[in-house]
């Protein structure tokens, strides 16, 4: 267990906190005036490796060698020039803290997006320590400065990682659905939709960074994935960008709890742990490892069959005006879009895989782009 103090006074400015895995979605932009949840769960942190935030520098004043050293392989509109290793809390986790006025307006649309820098202080020195996110379409987080705050020990004694089997037996899946709620609305609607339920944005980013590890192992073959939910969220878009051939590459779901993959797979599906960031391996296996967060990898475990249907529809009535329930389970709905993949995701993996500079992948990205 940590906790985070201002480097400027020494002040606490956190609860104790566990460190766990940095989420696949953590900077992901989701729909247009959408409402997203807390992006970390109460009582954890994690920590970003790569600089992120203002100030940015474009891709043209930047040396193609800087640019590979820091793990970016093909051009991106621009690079952040800001400290690496911010951590990223819940806002409900942080203690002695206010808002910078000046800062509040900074490049927002319905609430604070980070974009101006920090705008959260140290309530006792004033120290700008942190960059308050909850604007539409973002998870609502807190990341702390790095160069502003320090992490001690808390004195608890830290607790184990669960282990594969823990997890499998914790169960502990990440729902293909979720109901998401417009800016300023009293009632979820929809996103590219009528209804409430939309793809979980956790599922569309984590599809965006499995996406690039499977066109890198396709090596330009065509790749087939399980029916179901996998092929639902990844086969038309393989079929998409992979041109037809008659060899095909064969990707299955393999993890903890599972048969041991045959040999004719040639790519697992594999989970990531949330707490460590391990991925999942095998103990002999020449397959290529796409990974999934273990959640979002437990439920595609799940035949096609056990996902719930569209919802039924209400019976007559209802409560008095003013009147809310909060012990009401909403059944969950298949959203009628179509599943995309999270873009901006994608192109962030792949550009960090060393096999982005083919000249075959380049083809396979450019070819998809001028048919969109």
């Amino acid at each position: 267990m940590f906790v985070f103090v201002c480097a400027g006074c020494g002040t606490q400015l956190t609860t104790a906190l566990s460190q766990v895995a940095l989420p696949v979605h953590a900077h992901q932009t989701f729909g247009n005036g959408l409402q997203l949840p807390v992006l970390m769960e109460p009582g954890t942190f994690a920590v970003n490796p790569e600089p992120w935030g203002p100030p940015w520098r474009r891709w043209e004043e930047i040396h193609p060698d800087e640019a590979a050293a820091r793990g970016v392989h093909a051009p991106v509109p621009a690079l952040s020039d800001g400290a690496p290793g911010a951590a990223v809390i819940a806002p409900g986790d942080a203690r002695a803290t206010v808002l910078v006025p000046e800062h509040r307006g900074g490049g927002y649309c319905c609430g604070l997006d980070g974009g101006g820098g920090p705008n959260v202080a140290c309530a006792e020195c004033s120290l700008p320590v942190a960059s308050r996110i909850d604007d539409c379409s973002l998870w609502q987080a807190m990341w702390l400065a790095p160069d502003a705050v320090r992490r001690h020990p808390a004195g608890e004694a830290a607790v184990a990682p669960l282990s594969w089997t823990e997890l499998m037996a914790e169960g502990k899946g990440t729902p293909p659905y979720a109901p998401i709620a417009a800016w300023a609305s009293r009632t979820a609607v929809g996103h590219w939709s009528n209804y409430s339920w939309s793809w979980s944005p956790q599922w569309v980013a984590a599809a965006g960074q499995a996406l690039a590890h499977l066109l890198v192992a396709s090596q330009g073959q065509p790749v087939i994935v399980p029916d179901g939910l996998v092929g639902e969220v990844f086969q038309r878009t393989l079929d998409a960008m992979l041109p037809a051939r008659p060899q095909a590459r064969r990707a299955v779901l393999a993890g903890p709890g599972r048969p041991a993959p045959d040999e004719g797979a040639d790519i697992l599906l594999v989970p990531s742990h949330p707490r460590t960031g391990e991925v999942w391996a095998p103990d002999a296996s020449a397959a290529y490892l796409v990974p999934l967060p273990f959640g979002v990898w437990l439920r595609m475990l799940l035949p096609e069959s056990g996902l719930p249907g569209p919802a039924p529809l209400p019976v007559s009535g209802g409560l008095p005006d003013g009147v809310l329930r909060d012990d009401f389970d909403w059944p969950a709905c298949r959203p009628r879009h179509t599943f995309e993949v999270d873009w901006a995701v994608f192109q962030h993996t792949l550009v960090r895989l060393p096999a982005v500079r083919s000249p075959w992948l380049r083809d396979v990205v450019e070819s998809f782009r001028r048919g969109c």
